[in-house]
């Protein structure tokens, strides 16, 4: 009863909270014109964190928890948390970033933190197998029984809708500015 609480928990409301805060995110950088501030750079770090959390959440999604897809998972983890403070670094050294960022940033570290949390939770034995505390299982397998078709790609297209193509969009905004600031640039000195 309690796994299963767990994993709904972690299914209808932690991911879907992450995903909100990652559009809040997208909006703040929309609003601070990051285009024009900061630019594609931070675009790309933004992605390169989207990738990082790609993957542990297309594991659980798709593969049986193991040790192994455990260790993947921290390791993301660890990746983004660094990219993250490296995307604040660059973000506060070009562009305000305000108090509303700042803590939908809070959310967008914490979610992540409390999903794998919640992975570890029902998978105790293949997270004790990471320090020879039980048998390891390092087998790359499909999950069985796989979640819902229903689940899997409602949450697919909400990831499109509300990260891929607004980080993209983001991305392709500041590779414009850019170049068209370049134009302007090589107007005036022409």
């Amino acid at each position: 009863m309690a796994s299963e609480v767990t994993q709904n928990t972690l299914m209808y409301f932690v991911l879907p909270l992450w995903l909100a805060a990652g559009f809040a995110d997208y909006l703040c950088h929309r609003h601070a014109d990051i285009e024009h501030t900061s630019g594609w750079k931070e675009s790309l770090l933004h992605l390169l964190q989207f990738g990082e959390m790609a993957i542990p959440v297309l594991a659980a999604l798709f593969l049986e928890i193991n040790t192994l897809v455990i260790a993947v998972m921290i390791i993301c983890f660890a990746l983004h948390e660094v990219t993250a403070l490296w995307d604040v670094r660059y973000a506060v050294a070009t562009r305000e970033v305000t108090p509303l960022e700042q803590h939908i940033h809070s959310f967008l570290e914490m979610l992540p933190l409390m999903a794998l949390l919640m992975v570890v939770a029902l998978h105790w034995d293949q997270f004790i197998a990471l320090f020879g505390m039980a048998p390891a299982r390092f087998d790359i397998a499909w999950k069985s029984p796989p979640l819902g078709v229903t689940y899997v790609v409602t949450i697919l297209a909400l990831v499109l809708l509300f990260e891929v193509l607004p980080y993209l969009e983001e991305l392709w905004r500041g590779l414009r500015a850019e170049r068209t600031s370049r134009s302007d640039s090589i107007r005036r000195d022409s």
